[in-house]
């Protein structure tokens, strides 16, 4: 492969790095805002999903760590600082929107979006993989016992 295709293919990776992490970063600066300031309506949910977010809501502090984790880390994703230590963080949030959409509200229109986000996320994992062996270490390995 020459130079000129070479530079062609890495501004391709480069086009999908950022598209994933911009796309990621905007939802969940939406979503995160939209948590303190509800300026987009909740629509109609199924009993069981509305009472999941009930409790979360009523613990009184789980869902505004949450939303204020998810505020944080889009400010992150966006400047491209700690990529790693953003993506390890926002994993179980990803993971559990997918999750809630899959299992509490039943269609697959309803799911398109957390879709969206889990894959971009996961894309993202993999091109920084290098990064997170770190996690993966034993303590013995890391020199702590």
């Amino acid at each position: 492969m020459n130079e000129q295709a070479k530079a062609r293919q890495l501004d391709v990776w480069r086009g999908l790095d950022r598209a994933a992490r911009y796309g990621l970063a905007l939802i969940y600066l939406v979503f995160g805002l939209n948590g303190f300031f509800l300026f987009i309506p909740v629509p109609p949910m199924p009993e069981v999903a509305t009472q999941f977010m009930a409790a979360l809501r009523d613990s009184g502090y789980l869902l505004s760590l949450v939303k204020a984790l998810e505020v944080i880390c889009a400010i992150l994703l966006f400047s491209g600082r700690f990529l790693p230590a953003t993506l390890t963080v926002l994993a179980p949030i990803t993971l559990n929107i997918f999750l809630f959409h899959i299992f509490l509200t039943p269609g697959f229109a309803n799911w398109v979006v957390q879709l969206a986000m889990l894959l971009a996320h996961l894309y993202l994992l993999v091109r920084i993989r290098a990064s997170l062996r770190v996690l993966f270490i034993s303590a013995r390995d890391a020199g702590v016992g």
